[in-house]
């Protein structure tokens, strides 16, 4: 459990190497999640199309953990954090949800910790796939809804 809260904010295209960073090293510590994509790719991903077409915001200086939002469709399409269970997820969802009347994100069946936390903060399973993605790998499409 955090001692403080970080502050949330909205990410400056420099800090794109840092969210990707992050991504890589998340996907590199995960023995079930292929490596679609080499990691110069997904930083130039994130500088070319994330950056871009997404809300970005990120907690901490330096970087500790982001949200990506498609704030048109209120889909999170991506939330990743340096090191997970400090809070710091929790307060870029809460950051995330002002505002909204509900979000929703994919995440994989295999990520039981991700699928744990979004529970606790009040997602629900809407739907499955057997793997209708690039990685290939079963997932699930969860939805909070403000009540």
């Amino acid at each position: 459990v955090m001692d403080d809260v970080l502050s949330i904010r909205s990410a400056v295209p420099a800090e794109a190497v840092s969210c990707a960073q992050i991504l890589n090293e998340w996907i590199d510590a995960r023995d079930w999640m292929p490596r679609v994509h080499a990691h110069a790719e997904v930083v130039s991903f994130y500088q070319d199309f994330v950056f871009s077409k997404r809300e970005v915001f990120v907690a901490g200086d330096p970087v500790a953990g982001f949200l990506a939002l498609d704030g048109d469709a209120d889909v999170v399409t991506a939330l990743y954090v340096a090191k997970p269970g400090q809070g710091i997820g929790k307060q870029l969802l809460d950051y995330a949800k002002r505002g909204k009347d509900a979000l929703e994100l994919w995440t994989f069946q295999a990520n039981d910790g991700a699928r744990r936390f979004y529970a606790r903060e009040g997602f629900h399973q809407v739907k499955e796939t057997a793997g209708d993605n690039e990685e290939n790998l079963p997932d699930v499409l969860l939805r909070w809804a403000r009540r």
